[in-house]
């Protein structure tokens, strides 16, 4: 129990590390958010201040201030402008994701879509990306615009995506990385390259850290995916088995069925295509992941990118910053909250 604490605070220590070196522009975020956010319309306030209570790691927010940071941008308030955007934009997509994947439960508490329902959770989403594009065009830079426009659209294809292949067993591994390069490393991309953005850098930087930022969200999903099937980690309070009841199919279950015997292949194919799937069926696939060993095999696909992530940085000198996104990279992999 000890060792597994201690590696725990380790990890999540990397994470810390990230938030202390911009506290105090994360605090002025927040506020802008709040700002931003607030509605003469009821329905519109009373949802996003219950958004706003239900918080989050904010971790893409940090990365657009920590990048910033570690190219050099110091005067100045448009870093915190623009990790506020790329907030708003993850939080809009996550309502809509409840919408689209039903979902009930986030951070431990209801969704919007459970206690207002689907259209007033769509139209919050969509007003939460129009305050977004509103302090993109205050900023004033057609980079920064052009960049997070195209993104937002590429999170959108992401999502079609996945819904046209959901609960296909035999989807290829080669489509579940495109899936999830769209649908979440396009925006951790976003928040790494429009630090260098704003500091002026030279394109082989900003190229730097855009790539970065790619192959940690990479890593950050799989990880994420990964999680869900991981029964190990209940020491850590972490819910498990969301993906799998909601049909969604993952790295763990691409690289189980690849693995699996024709008759275990039959029956994995049998469960996905039903509309609802059961807590036996969990444990039976729970098994099925143990047999062949995929938590391993997935976190082995994780750290090809992770290592992508890590040789990115090498064009900066060394400084704590740097270090800090070095740190980050397990964190990402490694991460249990």
């Amino acid at each position: 129990m000890g060792t597994v604490v201690q590696l725990k605070n380790r990890i999540n220590n990397s994470y810390s590390e990230l938030k202390n070196s911009v506290e105090e522009k994360l605090i002025l975020v927040e506020e802008k958010i709040k700002s931003k956010l607030s509605s003469k319309v009821g329905l519109v306030d009373e949802m996003t201040k219950y958004h706003l209570r239900t918080g989050g790691k904010k971790l893409r927010a940090l990365l657009t201030l920590g990048s910033a940071k570690l190219c050099g941008y110091s005067k100045g308030g448009r870093d915190i402008n623009l990790a506020a955007c790329v907030e708003l934009i993850h939080a809009a997509t996550l309502m809509h994701d409840d919408v689209i994947d039903r979902g009930e439960i986030r951070r431990g508490k209801k969704t919007l879509n459970i206690i207002w329902g689907n259209q007033s959770s769509i139209l919050v989403g969509d007003y939460l990306l129009s305050r977004c594009f509103e302090m993109m065009v205050e900023d004033g830079n057609l980079e920064v615009l052009k960049l997070l426009s195209s993104t937002s659209a590429e999170i959108s294809q992401g999502e079609i995506l996945q819904l046209q292949h959901k609960s296909e067993i035999d989807v290829l591994e080669e489509t579940y990385l495109k899936i999830i390069s769209a649908k979440t490393a396009s925006l951790f991309a976003a928040a790494t390259k429009v630090g260098s953005i704003l500091a002026n850098k030279e394109n082989k930087i900003k190229e730097a850290l855009e790539f970065y930022g790619k192959n940690l969200g990479l890593t950050f999903q799989i990880a994420d995916d990964t999680l869900d099937y991981n029964s190990d980690l209940k020491l850590f309070g972490k819910e498990i088995g969301n993906d799998f009841y909601e049909g969604k199919i993952t790295l763990p279950i691409i690289l189980l069925y690849q693995k699996a015997k024709l008759d275990e292949k039959k029956e994995l194919k049998q469960i996905f295509d039903k509309k609802e799937r059961s807590e036996i069926e969990f444990k039976k696939v729970l098994s099925l992941i143990k047999k062949y060993n995929i938590i391993s095999d997935c976190y082995e696909k994780a750290k090809y990118f992770i290592n992508l992530a890590s040789n990115s940085l090498s064009i900066f000198e060394e400084s704590k910053e740097k270090t800090i996104f070095q740190n980050l990279t397990s964190f990402s992999l490694e991460r249990t909250f």
